[in-house]
């Protein structure tokens, strides 16, 4: 027998009332909290990996996210978690933190790591220079007490600048070594520092040669690649905060009557809210007063407006644009459409920082292969002739000729070269491995509103109509910001047409605009208003009186090059795709007149999303193009994306490639400049690996002192960056 739960009944409406309080007040309670952390050390993968594992294993934490881009970490956990115990458990595996305030950005940070990492790199040119112009002196001639003389002026210089300008270097290393891990810095400094003691040693000894000038190369080289990385990244911003500074922060309650204004946090589910013309709607909800145009390329991406009146629901973002509406809230705060698309754009964007790029899947391998082999050639050399001399100078050797300076100028030095050619060709790359992925795209998404058109209506049929209609209609149009009103006026007057002679000219909130013309009334606006038949494209109607209603009809204007980038896109083998959040018959009308095969029409942001990941999830590496904010959450969730300059800045921030004009062939230019610049990363490394096949036997057989490891060190990272130049 199954027992059967009855609900208690009591007469009492305080008794029965109670206990659901409580329990909601208990459900309340046991709600997660979001903390968010900065985490300024974050730079890689295994980074990404190591703090999400530190924090998922904290009791009480639900789920960690770390955003590489941001150097933020996002973490889901039980109310009593605190997050100064958050930054205790990172603290204790080697990575500041602090908590974030919500209304705080990142840029500040971000310029002032830039200005220190350039200040850093100046002070080590500076200083190199100078112990070069000793070094040669040296290398001419000089000997006994003037050479130690040099080499003493060289350790002057060498020592404090090498402690101040390695000071990225020798944080990170300590960081990983202290907590048990090797990272790409931990050979740098090993290598740094052993020519540094090095040449004291041989200094204090009065012996002919010393490395101060290797030691000083070696830091400069290294800050230019590390400084190349930065900037690649510092112009990637978070889409998901521009999407939460598009939230109202005050709105207008409606309560008996009585109108007042308060913070929006006060807002709660059934209040009644004012929005007045030219507002943004501070909450999701349901009109239950008024009439307007709205304004939902927030959700949809399209710019005409659509129509509001009583029970037309609404969404938090979307704009008021004609009459004050009385809207019944249905969702507030956290639980808005706009607040759920930011955190669709924060996942993606964290879901997208996990790409590995070529340099640290090469890293993985490179750290502990240079520390084995210089521990066994110093061992080997000091049992073989039992001196630390010689011994402590081939593995300074060995160390300084598989510095990885090469390697770690193999991709920011193709990423500049190849930014700056896109950049000559209208595209400004944002995120440092946006080049890497976009060569592995398999699959092209494009929006229509804004990306694949202009984005503004033009009238197709006015050679159709009289010069009667046309003059009627441009007298109704042009006191309307409507923009099908404004694109009518601006063809009736660019045609030479003339505006009639209307009185009574009045705008109809959500309807259209009517006025008396020779005694008839007339009409210009919906169809519905002006009792005329709906058409499957964009139109607006003129009723004169009581004859048959006219339709001027409209069309979006297709953007420079978009024929032409669908078709070299098709003829590189890639998939090309059309989502818009406009009618099913607008949209395949655009992808008929495109040749584009597959096509999903009245996509919200979420559905936009969805088919993206759900392409990923088969394997697929997807290219989204978009310009809107509905376009946002996908493309953060694509493989790589493009936004137009034109495009909302919530937009272009999500996205790692800005098109800088209106032609949209450079597209397809990209995806083949991508692929040449992942081939030059390849030689690189290729270069890279050649040469310390050939330079590693001659250090370690004792054929290399530090100073030839310094200079065939830097050798290799001239090639690299000269074949770099190649993609020019």
């Amino acid at each position: 027998m199954t027992a059967t739960m009855r609900p208690n009944i009591s007469a009492c409406p305080a008794c029965s009332a109670a206990p659901a309080a409580e329990a909601l007040a208990e459900q309340e309670a046991q709600k997660d909290v979001r903390i968010a952390l900065s985490v300024p050390g974050v730079h890689c993968a295994a980074c990404i990996t190591t703090i999400e594992k530190a924090l998922a294993a904290h009791p009480g934490v639900e789920s960690a996210r770390v955003n590489l881009t941001l150097k933020r970490a996002t973490v889901e956990a039980a109310p009593e978690v605190r997050p100064e115990d958050l930054v205790r458990v990172l603290e204790h595996i080697g990575y500041e933190a602090h908590e974030l305030d919500a209304g705080t950005l990142s840029a500040t940070e971000t310029d002032r790591a830039g200005r220190e990492l350039l200040m850093r790199l100046a002070v080590a040119g500076f200083a190199s220079m100078n112990v070069m112009l000793l070094s040669v002196s040296v290398w001419s001639g000089a000997a006994d007490a003037t050479r130690d003389m040099f080499h003493w002026i060289s350790a002057a210089i060498a020592l404090p600048t090498i402690a101040f300008s390695g000071q990225p270097f020798f944080r990170n290393a300590w960081a990983a070594l202290k907590h048990g891990r090797l990272n790409m810095d931990v050979p740098i400094t090993l290598a740094i520092v052993l020519a540094l003691v090095t040449s004291l040693w041989e200094t204090s000894l009065s012996g002919k040669h010393a490395y101060f000038d290797a030691a000083l190369a070696l830091t400069f080289f290294l800050l230019a690649g590390r400084y190349l990385d930065h900037r690649t990244r510092a112009i990637a911003r978070s889409a998901a905060e521009e999407l939460a500074a598009l939230e109202v922060p005050r709105a207008i309650r409606v309560t008996a009557g009585e109108e007042r204004q308060v913070p929006v946090s006060e807002l709660a589910v059934g209040d009644l809210v004012l929005v007045r013309p030219g507002g943004r709607m501070p909450v999701d909800g349901e009109i239950v007063e008024g009439r307007s145009e709205i304004d939902r390329s927030l959700l949809t991406g399209e710019t005409i407006p659509v129509y509001g009146g009583p029970g037309q629901a609404v969404s938090a973002g979307e704009v008021n644009l004609t009459g004050p509406l009385t809207v019944r809230a249905t969702a507030v705060g956290d639980e808005t459409s706009l607040h759920r698309m930011a955190d669709l754009v924060a996942i993606a964007e964290s879901g997208r920082s996990r790409y590995t790029s070529l340099a640290d899947s090469a890293a993985k391998l490179y750290a502990p292969g240079v520390h084995i082999l210089s521990a066994l050639a110093f061992v080997g050399w000091y049992l073989y002739t039992f001196d630390m001399r010689t011994a402590l100078n081939i593995a300074a050797a060995v160390l300084i000729i598989t510095c990885p300076c090469a390697l770690g100028l193999a991709v920011p030095a193709v990423t500049t070269a190849a930014s700056g050619r896109l950049f000559r060709r209208g595209m400004l790359i944002k995120h440092s491995t946006a080049l890497e992925r976009l060569a592995q795209v398999d699959t092209v998404v494009f929006d229509k509103t804004g990306t694949l058109t202009a984005g503004t209506p033009e009238v197709m049929n006015l050679d159709q109509v009289t010069s009667r209609d046309i003059g009627i209609a441009l007298a109704l149009a042009q006191g309307s910001s409507h923009p099908l009103s404004v694109s009518l006026t601006a063809a009736a007057r660019a045609a030479g047409f003339e505006a009639a002679e209307v009185e009574d000219i009045s705008e109809v909130p959500g309807y259209g605009t009517r006025g008396r013309w020779q005694g008839h009334e007339v009409r210009l606006g919906r169809a519905a208003w002006v009792e005329a038949p709906r058409l499957s494209r964009t139109a607006a109607w003129l009723r004169v009186g009581d004859e048959s209603p006219q339709a001027f009809e409209f069309t979006d204007r297709l953007r420079a090059g978009a024929e032409a980038a669908i078709v070299a896109l098709k003829d590189a083998g890639k998939d090309v795709y059309l989502m818009s959040g406009d009618s099913t018959p607008a949209v395949e009308d655009m992808a008929n007149r495109l040749g584009i095969p597959h096509w999903l029409a009245e996509a919200l942001p979420a559905d936009k999303a969805a088919r993206v990941q759900a392409m990923a999830d088969e394997g697929r590496h997807v290219l989204m193009v978009g310009d809107g904010l509905n376009d946002t959450a996908a493309l953060a969730a694509a493989h790589v994306s493009i936004s137009p300059a034109s495009a909302l800045d919530a937009a272009r921030v999500a996205s790692d490639i800005v098109l800088l004009g209106g032609d949209l062939s450079p597209i397809a230019d990209a995806v083949r400049t991508a692929g040449s610049a992942v081939r030059r990363i390849r030689e690189n490394f290729q270069i890279a690996t050649l040469y310390n096949v050939i330079a590693v036997p001659l250090a370690v057989a004792g054929f290399a002192t530090p100073l030839i490891a310094a200079l065939a060190m830097s050798a290799s990272s001239i090639t690299v960056s000269l074949n770099a130049l190649r993609l020019r």
